[in-house]
């Protein structure tokens, strides 16, 4: 479980988030939603322990333990997970080193044995494959020329290698085509566990549509101004944010 309690958060000496409180239970799909400038990446940063963003009250908790004295790694190992609104290319790094030695990293900090090549490679294509990447794909560098839809394939491939406890996905749909869109919200989805806790960041409901969540959260001006379940996406869809913005204000 994830809770995050009275969260204030600045970046450069401003005041990004003011006072988040959110439980991500186990098992339990979220989503967050608000308009531009409201926090939502800077909360996913803090998270995953992105450096410059200095929290400055408040607490964020794994299985009741404190992460904010975390390093990044760390915070991956204990089980996080943070899919990128624009997932960076790392050229010269071949795709499938970076993510053999990403899976061996989580191997040996959990005490098992390391994967050796062929037997990674028969893993990473078994899984690839249902998210229709080519072996074309997972030969090239890590990111290296791929669109849009493919670094965002490439992202839940290694979420489903590395299978998190929670999994923070920043805006996944931006930039997907409609059949991208689709077979990306098939992999999250195969990842509902009983075990695993999901928190969609979005804009929209199309992606709502695919993953459907049990709760969603309303984010503005660094606060969560209001919480519902899966309705509420229908409603922001139909309605905007203004009202709610009134009423918070």
């Amino acid at each position: 479980m994830l809770e995050i309690k009275d969260l204030h958060v600045e970046v450069d000496g401003r005041m990004i988030l003011k006072g988040i409180d959110l439980t991500l239970a186990d098992g339990e799909v979220s989503a967050i939603m608000g308009p531009n400038g409201s926090g939502k990446s800077t909360l996913s940063y803090v998270i995953a322990g992105r450096d410059g963003y200095e929290v400055t009250q408040g607490d964020i908790r794994l299985n009741g333990e404190s992460i904010l004295e975390m390093e990044p790694e760390e915070r991956s190992r204990a089980g996080l997970f943070l899919a990128l609104q624009y997932p960076i290319e790392i050229p010269g790094v071949a795709m499938m080193t970076f993510l053999r030695e990403a899976v061996n990293a989580h191997r040996i900090d959990r005490g098992e044995d390391e994967l050796d090549p062929l037997s990674f490679a028969k893993l990473v294509r078994a899984k690839a494959r249902e998210l229709k990447m080519t072996d074309e794909m997972l030969k090239r560098q890590v990111n290296s020329g791929f669109s849009g839809g493919e670094k965002k394939r490439a992202e839940i491939l290694q979420m489903t290698l590395l299978e998190p406890s929670i999994c923070v996905l920043d805006e996944t749909d931006s930039g997907l085509d409609i059949d991208a869109l689709r077979i990306v919200s098939e992999g999250v989805n195969a990842m509902r566990s009983p075990t695993r806790a999901i928190l969609v960041i979005t804009h929209y409901q199309r992606l709502l549509n695919h993953i459907v969540p049990d709760r969603i959260h309303v984010l503005a001006d660094g606060r969560v101004i209001r919480s519902g379940g899966k309705n509420l996406a229908h409603e922001l869809e139909e309605h905007g944010y203004e009202g709610l913005l009134d009423d918070a204000a």
